[in-house]
């Protein structure tokens, strides 16, 4: 017997694996998924190359023109060119989009394993705080925060990071206590196996497919709620480049110049929707028959 076949958990990780891939490649509207998010990565990553203008310079004698050979979105009530604005402002909103989901899965997984695995005390409190940061709205609770710790950086990253922890903790939690009455979890227990070691091989690969399912959904919302932070003046200060504040600045200005609005909507549109269809391919990779 092989060491996958002699572990449950890793031969069902390597079974998700195997029909993720296969559900990812074999439809078209994935792969446009794919190919979208890893062209909006590579802009982001390489945007001080690939913008054609500095994106805060401001020129009194180009304001507001409109799209050409030389601005290919026009310009803002600034001068500033829009398509530069907008690459340098994918560097924000998919730094946010993925960090603040990625830093809550750690640490709501690691809170649902602790809960859910140990019981007890832990697990009273544990639940009662996730049980009260679900009880505020995502956004009215981000808005709060946000507004109270001021703009800027971390405290944005900070506020959508504790927004998606609950929702994590919640799905370990409740899979540690269906893998925790599991025959091996019991034969690793009798043999005096550590219980990090337990937690670690079998209780974590259990619970991966749905962290990561999770957080794909959520990197859309993450997107979408810097985007909303950042327009109502409390995300992303100008006068750095975020979606959302460049949506802003072209509402004060959209008889003059609406293609900053065009532009930030739509790369907002398009990245959350290629997201969603990633999300969708993997929640029917996890279970096939919400496909049917």
């Amino acid at each position: 017997m092989s060491s996958i076949d002699a572990n449950p958990a890793l031969s069902l990780s390597r079974s998700r694996t195997d029909m993720l891939r296969k559900t990812l490649l074999s439809r078209p509207s994935t792969v446009f998924a794919v190919v979208v998010i890893g062209i909006f990565t590579v802009v982001a990553l390489f945007a001080p190359w690939i913008a054609p203008y500095d994106p805060l310079a401001q020129s009194f004698f180009k304001v507001n023109q409109y799209p050409s050979w030389e601005h290919w979105l026009g310009t803002d009530q600034f001068g500033r060119d829009v398509l530069s604005r907008i690459i340098h402002g994918s560097q924000n909103s998919l730094l946010f989009g993925v960090m603040a989901p990625t830093i809550a899965m750690v640490v709501g997984t690691t809170l649902g394993v602790v809960s859910g695995y140990f019981g007890g005390m832990v697990d009273r409190l544990v639940t009662r705080v996730i049980d009260m940061l679900l009880s505020f709205p995502e956004l009215l609770f981000a808005i709060i925060v946000a507004a109270a710790l001021g703009g800027g950086f971390w405290s944005v990253l900070l506020v959508m990071t504790v927004v998606f922890i609950p929702g994590f903790a919640r799905v370990a939690r409740s899979a540690t206590l269906a893998v925790r009455q599991e025959p091996y979890i019991e034969a690793a227990v009798a043999m005096g196996i550590r219980t990090p070691l337990i937690i670690i091989r079998h209780v974590v690969p259990n619970m991966f497919a749905s962290t990561m399912l999770m957080m794909t959904l959520w990197i859309a919302s993450a997107i979408r709620l810097e985007a909303t932070l950042s327009f109502l003046g409390i995300g992303t200060r100008p006068p750095e480049a975020s979606w959302g504040n460049i949506i802003r600045d072209g509402l004060t200005n959209i008889f003059g110049s609406p293609w900053a609005i065009i532009g930030a909507g739509f790369s907002i549109t398009l990245v959350v929707l290629a997201f969603n269809i990633i999300g969708d391919a993997l929640r029917d990779a996890m279970d096939p028959e919400s496909a049917e």
